[in-house]
């Protein structure tokens, strides 16, 4: 029985962990230097991604770099200041990207996808918000009929997990004709993915959750963890409980290295723009504009438009040519993103195989690196990683994800 633990992070997978652990009685105080959470928990485009069991560490990805490279006006962004961080990942990333390493993180990535709705819905169900989170599936739209052609070939042939895919109704394409002024060559609908569908809300209930349970929250940075648990901030002060659980996304690598555990992530940096939504359909699921690689997401008041890919250090500042690029495809669309209008950007921790890390080394546990699946991951994340902990069985296999892999 684990009756004190620290959990490091108040991202979403912190503040889920915190709540499974909680759940089997165990005491939990929560150290993180940011109030309230501003990171990739909740910049992100609120997408419950079920469909992408297949992980970017893929032949085809590397393939695809060329073409996908910011300045030939993709949203792959490689910055030569930052080749020291990224040129590592990358070599790391082909070595994943071998199809029987592939395989078998497809195969993992597919049975934690797998119960990521179900794990959301009795996490808000228990927080009293069921309705955070829709399941209405999204679309998927091109502007030119061969790269609509191109893509819905490549949709309707790929695995999708739990979800489904098919051609959007003539009723739905006229919809979508609606949103923009940019031609609609074709689109599909997906059907079994969601949405959260308000970022803010949910770390306020997740949080008032922990709060209510009798959970604490202490604000600071931790310097390091001890292999016995214990936790030590940067004012000198420490903590102490029967496990620390390191969940502070991108910062988490440094902390497990203490440990002699190796995370060669990276900070896969993500921007947005967002405004008043004007008239766009409030029910709406998200769009993606996959000739841009941009998502569009109508929260409860404000609507984000969501795209980059920047390999980078995470104290790298923001490059302002990603948001006017972001800025140029809502004019070029005519989206009705109203003034005014907020940037954002965050860093979302990613490892080489694009597969997180859960697991545990005696008195310390992690849980980090779901790169662009954080929100959906994170529920039941923290119910496999509870589990483990509590001497249960997780209802997925963690062995994939243990950091041993980069031993």
């Amino acid at each position: 029985m684990i009756e004190r633990a620290i959990v490091i992070g108040d991202g979403v997978v912190g503040l889920n962990v915190a709540l499974a652990l909680q759940r089997r009685g165990t005491r939990v105080t929560i150290v993180a230097p940011d109030a309230p959470w501003r990171g990739a928990s909740w910049g992100n485009a609120g997408h419950i991604a079920v469909e992408q069991v297949e992980p970017l560490a893929s032949l085809a990805t590397i393939r695809s770099v060329p073409q996908r490279l910011f300045s030939r006006g993709g949203a792959l962004a490689l910055p030569p200041a930052a080749i020291g961080a990224w040129l590592p990942f990358a070599l790391r990333m082909l070595a994943a990207a071998r199809p029987a390493r592939f395989r078998r993180g497809k195969a993992a990535l597919s049975a934690l996808l797998a119960t990521a709705i179900p794990a959301w819905r009795r996490v808000l169900a228990e927080a009293g918000v069921p309705d955070l989170l829709r399941v209405d599936g999204h679309f998927v739209v091109w502007e030119t009929p061969a790269t609509a052609a191109r893509g819905r070939a490549a949709w309707l042939a790929a695995d999708t997990g739990t979800a489904r895919v098919r051609d959007a109704t003539a009723g739905e394409l006229a919809q979508l004709a609606t949103l923009t002024r940019v031609p609609v060559a074709g689109a599909v609908r997906f059907e079994g993915s969601g949405q959260m569908t308000d970022p803010t809300a949910l770390g306020k209930a997740l949080t008032a959750r922990i709060a209510d349970q009798g959970g604490t929250f202490v604000h600071g940075r931790v310097r390091a963890v001890a292999r016995d648990g214990r936790v030590t901030l940067d004012d000198g002060t420490t903590h102490e409980a029967d496990v620390a659980v390191i969940a502070a996304g991108a910062a988490s690598a440094a902390l497990v290295a203490s440990l002699g555990l190796k995370a060669p992530l990276i900070a896969e940096r993500g921007y947005h723009v967002e405004g008043d939504p004007g008239d766009w359909p409030a029910d709406l699921p998200p769009v993606v504009f996959e000739d841009r690689s941009m998502i569009v997401t109508r929260f409860a008041d404000r609507l984000r438009a969501a795209s980059i890919v920047e390999f980078a250090r995470i104290n790298t500042p923001p490059d302002g040519r990603k948001w006017a690029r972001l800025r140029a495809h809502v004019a070029s669309l005519g989206l009705p993103l109203r003034e005014p209008v907020e940037p954002w950007m965050g860093a979302r921790p990613t490892l080489p195989d694009y597969l997180p890390a859960i697991g545990r080394q005696g008195a310390v546990a992690y849980a980090f690196g779901h790169q662009h699946l954080g929100l959906t991951l994170s529920a039941t994340t923290g119910e496999a990683l509870a589990a483990l902990l509590h001497g249960e069985t997780p209802a997925v296999d963690l062995t994939p994800f243990d950091l041993g892999r980069f031993a």
